[in-house]
């Protein structure tokens, strides 16, 4: 098996001179302190020390005001050498956090200095060391919106979590096998395939809150013009979830014990959810309440009622949400092709909060690109001519477990080439049975296509491909360095499904 490895790294960095370890910018006046560091967490009534990034009052991530400069100074208290990613920021390539390419890992004991230009929105920030993710090292990154200071603002985060070590996890997923195991295990996909084939008694009637049109969902074959997978009822079957995790985590606590938000009768929220998962998808289901997705991965659409969205591995959410009246009101995050649940709960006082079981009663569908058809950019890139186009082809397999851009992995990638200022185009054509959700560094996009429809669709920094479908996204070439395109499941990229776009 093909490993993500600082020493991958390097090698590909001494290829490369063209990106030199550049100087850091020194510091503002008065940087804001982030502590890579160690905490515990109550999952369900047992302890577990994992990793965390928190700020000077000793709460995970960062919230900026609006206008506010990414002025922080990092501290590594962890055992071992790591480096921290701003996702969907666009800082200098020096400050990106990729390790080697340029900046080295942080060692233990180290500090070092970050400051640029924050884009507004949610994003978020985590390792670019997949197994550093998997034990949690991720953090909101709230840039404030001067046009949201009319609503209350609150933050879901989504967690996937397991008692079992990295490592661990990886080895099992190389070893395969479908059995289900305690402490985490791979997933049973036998079982799975078939019950999602059939779609086994799933209620779709549910998933039509808010005006949300999902009748295309009714079948997996009929999901082609929406990215899904034509063809397989002859017999080939989507893997959704390749791994069982032991807790589903909104904010680090499961539905055993949620959190509850105290809001105000009549308010106005404006929902922020970030999926920090390392392997899971989710359905964002408001219950009772109505909702507008009024921005995606930091960048406004036009608003798009519903009572339930999509969220893949990284991508984020912005939901407006109106209180109707006095109760209590969960917000839960479906897991994708299962029955687990996570989710926080708004309340306003004195109401009763009933207990939301961790469990539903039947398994979600597989997420798909229906929304993402209907997303509009508010300021969507302007329209010009590719001048460079380039498809990618992801590869890849539960056995044996590896997974490939262009039958490739980082040891020995093929990097997409432009030069600053050049309008590119690249089409995601997955041909794999598992959705990878993309994810390049130091750039926006804009959602151009799907399956070669093309329409004006989202401008993001993550998109979800799933199997059989094509995906065109739109970039237009920033800062000439060397920029990471990958997906954001953290066991594929452990195994190398990482490319670069590399700027001249």
């Amino acid at each position: 098996m093909t490993r993500l490895t600082r020493r991958g790294f390097l090698a590909a960095g001494a290829a490369f001179a063209a990106a030199p370890a550049l100087p850091l910018p020194a510091l503002a006046a008065a940087p804001r302190q982030l502590r890579a560091t160690t905490r515990v967490l109550d999952i369900d009534g047992r302890a577990a020390t994992v990793w965390s990034l928190l700020n000077e009052a000793g709460t995970p991530g960062l919230t900026l005001d609006p206008g506010e400069r990414f002025s922080v100074e990092l501290a590594n208290e962890l055992p071992e050498a790591t480096l921290i990613h701003w996702h969907g920021q666009i800082p200098p390539n020096a400050q990106d956090g990729v390790p080697d390419i340029p900046a080295p890992l942080l060692a233990p004991g180290g500090r070092r200095g970050y400051d640029f230009a924050a884009k507004p929105g949610s994003y978020w920030m985590h390792p670019h060391v997949p197994l550093h993710e998997m034990r949690l090292l991720a953090a909101p990154l709230i840039v404030r919106e001067t046009a949201s200071a009319d609503r209350q603002e609150v933050v879901m985060f989504l967690h996937d979590f397991t008692f079992a070590e990295p490592e661990e996890v990886m080895a099992r997923l190389g070893a395969g096998g479908h059995d289900m195991v305690g402490e985490g295990g791979v997933a049973d996909h036998d079982a799975m395939d078939q019950g999602m084939m059939d779609h086994g008694g799933m209620d779709h009637g549910a998933m039509d809150q808010g005006g949300m049109d999902h009748a295309g969902m009714s079948g997996m074959a009929g999901m082609s013009g929406a990215g899904g997978m034509p063809g397989m009822s002859g017999g080939m079957a989507m893997d959704i979830n390749d791994y069982e995790f032991d807790a589903y985590l909104a904010n680090d606590r499961t539905l055993n014990d949620p959190e509850v938000v105290p809001v105000e009768r009549g308010g106005r929220v404006r929902l922020r959810v970030v999926n920090a998962a390392a392997m899971t998808g989710w359905w964002i289901d408001l219950g009772g309440l109505e909702g507008r997705l009024v921005a995606v991965d930091g960048h406004a659409v036009a608003p798009l009622a519903g009572g339930r969205f999509p969220l893949s591995m990284a991508q984020r959410a912005d939901i407006e949400l109106e209180i109707p009246g006095e109760g209590a009101f969960p917000v839960l995050a479906l897991r994708e092709g299962a029955p687990q649940r996570a989710g926080i709960v708004l309340a306003t006082a004195g109401a009763r909060i009933g207990r939301i079981e961790p469990m539903g009663a039947e398994a979600t569908p597989a997420l798909d690109l229906e929304t993402e058809l209907r997303l509009r950019a508010a300021e969507p890139l302007p329209e010009r001519p590719a001048e460079v186009s380039r498809m990618l082809m992801l590869e890849g397999a539960m056995s044996p477990y590896r997974w490939t851009i262009d039958g490739r992995t980082w040891d020995d990638h093929l990097p997409v080439e432009a030069v600053s200022g050049q309008r590119v185009e690249m089409t995601f054509h997955n041909m794999s049975m598992m959705a990878h959700p993309m994810h390049l560094h130091g750039h926006v996009f804009q959602v151009v296509a799907v399956n070669g429809a093309r329409f004006p669709g989202a401008v993001r920094d993550t998109v979800l491909v799933p199997p059989m479908a094509a995906v065109t996204i739109a970039v237009d070439a920033g800062e000439p360095a060397r920029w990471m395109l990958h997906c954001h499941h953290m066991a594929h990229l452990q195994t190398g499904m990482m490319t670069e776009f590399r700027v001249a």
